[in-house]
């Protein structure tokens, strides 16, 4: 039976091309980057090549790359350097942030290392920015603003100009989680007012256990793991080289393939939000997907009936991969705190849907017919 896979956001496929430009990297070429002979040398050189591919895509500085094990270590790595290193005692951030920040700032202010103000948010889940300048006005530390440019389980994408400048504006460090904006989204960093951003390949069809922090050149800070000079003494360990080959060179196809696919992936999602809607009653939809909202995310509530609360097991049975996020589930299941953030409804059941270049229509009316049976 065919499986529909409707979880891209939590990973994506390998793409067969990137497989195939990491595979030199698991055989013949296997030198340690930082030996000096011949093995070693094409190995740093690979790495070099990809951070210069990485940062011409991204339009920032070579030395403003560094490769990470992923989205959380970058995350983990900013936060606590701006604290640490910046002298920021005062930590901005939200409610609706991945846990790699909520944990990481939640962490901080435990210690006692900074305070922790969660700006308001706007009935449609976006964040209030007028909100965020009174924080940032009214404090008398030094702030790090810590928010995502896309929400992973509803889709609102930030403003990250206007966050950034009012940043700018208070002298606030502005770090951006962009795990689910890079290799989806055009960036330019020369022109882009933050100190730090994140990726993950594997949300644009890359390997998994391979990340980037971009370190704003004008921002010095300490390295969060010690050891070697590996990274330009940033990052301390053996380079994961056929990963970061990887990233590379998925960041290089999803940004060829940027203006079809996220049309098609686009036009994909609102063609799953016409089909519930004829043919559920009730159905709802979180965030605001149909203004700024990432192309790849569908938040879906379902009114809540015996039925439906077993729909994550019920789509599972039926070889259909999809997330869950409700506001308040019984059992392990915590539910989202992002839904509960924005939707206190109890009556519903949340399901995620999120979609990549190999989704069809015809899995969108596969996966529409099921839920109609179960529902």
């Amino acid at each position: 039976m065919h499986r529909v896979y409707f979880d891209n956001a939590a990973t994506t496929s390998l793409d067969p091309e990137v497989l195939e430009a990491m595979m030199p990297y698991l055989t013949e070429r296997f030198g340690n980057p930082s030996s000096i002979y011949s093995y070693g040398r094409e190995c740093r050189m690979a790495i070099e090549n990809a951070r210069k591919t990485v940062a011409r895509i991204l339009n920032a500085h070579p030395a403003e790359i560094f490769f990470t094990s992923g989205g959380t270590e970058s995350s983990n790595t900013a936060i606590t350097a701006a604290v640490r290193d910046l002298d920021c005692r005062h930590i901005i951030s939200s409610t609706l942030e991945h846990h790699a920040t909520l944990h990481t700032t939640e962490y901080l202010r435990q210690r006692g290392e900074a305070a922790l103000s969660h700006v308001k948010l706007l009935a449609d889940g976006h964040i209030d920015l007028d909100n965020l300048e009174e924080l940032l006005k009214d404090s008398a530390e030094k702030c790090l603003v810590s928010l995502m440019h896309a929400n992973n389980e509803i889709g609102n994408i930030l403003d990250i100009e206007a966050a950034g400048n009012l940043c700018k504006k208070y002298g606030a460090i502005f770090h951006s989680d962009t795990v689910q904006t890079v290799g989806h989204f055009p960036f330019d960093l020369r022109n882009t007012p933050v100190h730090f951003i994140t990726g993950a390949s594997h949300k644009f069809h890359g390997p998994k256990g391979v990340g980037l922090l971009y370190i704003n050149e004008n921002v010095k800070i300490q390295p969060f793991i010690h050891g070697g000079s590996q990274e330009r003494n940033m990052r301390a360990g053996t380079e994961n080289v056929y990963g970061i080959v990887g990233f590379a060179k998925a960041l290089e196809l999803a940004t060829a393939n940027y203006a079809k696919e996220h049309v098609t992936i686009g036009n994909l999602k609102k063609y799953m939000m016409e089909q519930l809607v004829s043919a559920v009653p009730g159905v709802s939809f979180n965030g605001d997907p149909e203004g700024r909202s990432l192309y790849t995310v569908l938040s879906v509530s379902f009114p809540k009936t015996e039925k439906s609360e077993m729909i994550l097991f019920n789509l599972d049975i039926n070889n259909i991969c999809a997330s869950g996020g409700s506001a308040c589930t019984s059992g392990v299941e915590q539910g989202s705190h992002v839904i509960r953030s924005i939707n206190s409804n109890p009556n519903q059941v949340t399901v995620r849907f999120s979609f990549s270049k190999n989704n069809t229509a015809g899995e969108v009316d596969l996966v529409v017919a099921r839920l109609k049976e179960f529902i």
